[in-house]
């Protein structure tokens, strides 16, 4: 397995530097398969989500398809996959953006009951409770 930084997936999604995403898509095309993956940790994906919204003003409708294609590709190992899919179904079912998805469901496959936050939108998924 070879870890994939933030920077090398996002210049393979977005594709807005040529040379660096030719790189990265090389990489992905040529090193990475189903039985030599890329491992995607969770810190990746929150960073990419971050710099995909706020950098490249990719909306949720947007986001979620593509970060669904990136989990089901066998070339691409997601840290705790489990918890990210639990948060794009989530995100899917209310507004919470997917950075407060991921947390609550990690939170709920490591035994948490609940996940304290003082974001009040957070609060619209099951199990993240505001702290007064």
């Amino acid at each position: 397995m070879i870890g994939v930084d933030t920077n090398v997936l996002i210049r393979y999604l977005v594709q807005d530097d040529p040379r660096q995403g030719a790189a990265a898509a090389r990489f992905v095309e040529r090193e990475l398969s189903s039985e030599r993956p890329g491992h995607v940790s969770l810190v990746v994906l929150a960073e990419t989500v971050w710099v995909l919204q706020g950098s490249y003003g990719i909306d949720k409708a947007d986001l979620i398809p593509m970060i669904s294609t990136l989990a089901a590709d066998a070339r691409f190992a997601v840290q705790d996959a489990d918890a990210l899919w639990m948060a794009l179904e989530s995100c899917e079912e209310t507004d919470a953006d997917l950075a407060d998805a991921l947390i609550r469901s990690v939170d709920a496959l490591h035994g948490c009951s609940h996940t304290v936050t003082f974001d009040k939108r957070a609060t619209r998924l099951p199990g993240m409770v505001l702290l007064q």
